[in-house]
């Protein structure tokens, strides 16, 4: 059975990281989870951790519904999660993964930032089959509840996708926060512009910035990723981490 690790960054308590998990279980893969300890939003693929004595700090978790499924609390960010995975520290070595489902959309230029995407990346370029699942929770669900199902509907689809993907390639994957059968269809999409919440400054001072969220209005490119989403599409963009360009250089 195919061995995967399911993470995320937004920490080992996610309703989504928990879903995917049961997703992934209805794929027929064998899982196990490894996730922060605490929420790592916006923490990239970066290998951060909190240790003592040279260890990273981790605990085994029991996950409510997923009863023989060995799960990990790590005081660490989501890119280390997955190169620890890579090195057999949750057990042996995954042969995907999967990582999600994020509490909010990963899409355009700004999946650059983005931990749960970052763990995908990572994961890629250590020789894993990887994905990356993002919820859109724009605004006030008016029915006061998220639709993680929705997404996780869409993994068992997913998962034989990544097969046949080039070496190092991610699956980038958003789903709107509606109902299943409220969600268009699957299309591919590419990326759109840096993302639909930008950072501005708010206040600055001597010694000090204070930034702020916004989401900005703005008509997104026919095809994008943000497009496709405000349109009731799930979308999936194969994307490359790291790749090399041909170009000369006057040297």
């Amino acid at each position: 059975m195919t061995l995967a690790l399911i993470t995320n960054d937004d920490g080992i308590d996610s309703p989504g990281l928990h879903e995917l998990a049961r997703a992934a279980r209805k794929s027929g893969l064998d899982v196990v989870v490894a996730a922060p300890s605490r929420e790592a939003s916006g923490s990239s693929a970066s290998i951060s951790a909190v240790a003592e004595n040279d260890r990273i700090m981790m605990e085994e978790r029991h996950l409510s519904g997923l009863d023989d499924v060995k799960a990990f609390a790590v005081v660490g960010s989501p890119g280390l999660i997955a190169l620890l995975a890579t090195r057999g520290a949750f057990g042996d070595p995954p042969h995907l993964i999967l990582s999600g489902i994020n509490a909010g959309a990963n899409a355009g230029h700004a999946i650059l930032h983005s931990g749960t995407v970052g763990a995908a990346f990572t994961g890629a370029v250590n020789g894993c089959r990887a994905m990356a699942v993002s919820l859109d929770i724009r605004g006030i669900n008016p029915n006061g509840r998220r639709h993680w199902e929705s997404a996780g509907a869409l993994v068992p689809q997913l998962v034989p996708m990544l097969e046949e993907l080039p070496a190092s390639t991610v699956l980038n994957v958003n789903v709107p926060d509606v109902p299943s059968e409220r969600v268009v269809g699957l299309r591919r999409a590419t990326l759109g512009g840096f993302g639909q919440v930008q950072m501005r400054i708010a206040e600055r001072g001597i010694g000090f910035a204070r930034t702020a969220l916004e989401e900005r209005e703005v008509r997104h490119e026919p095809g994008t990723d943000m497009a496709l989403l405000d349109q009731g599409f799930a979308t999936v963009t194969p994307i490359a981490p790291m790749y090399e360009v041909p170009v000369q250089l006057a040297i």
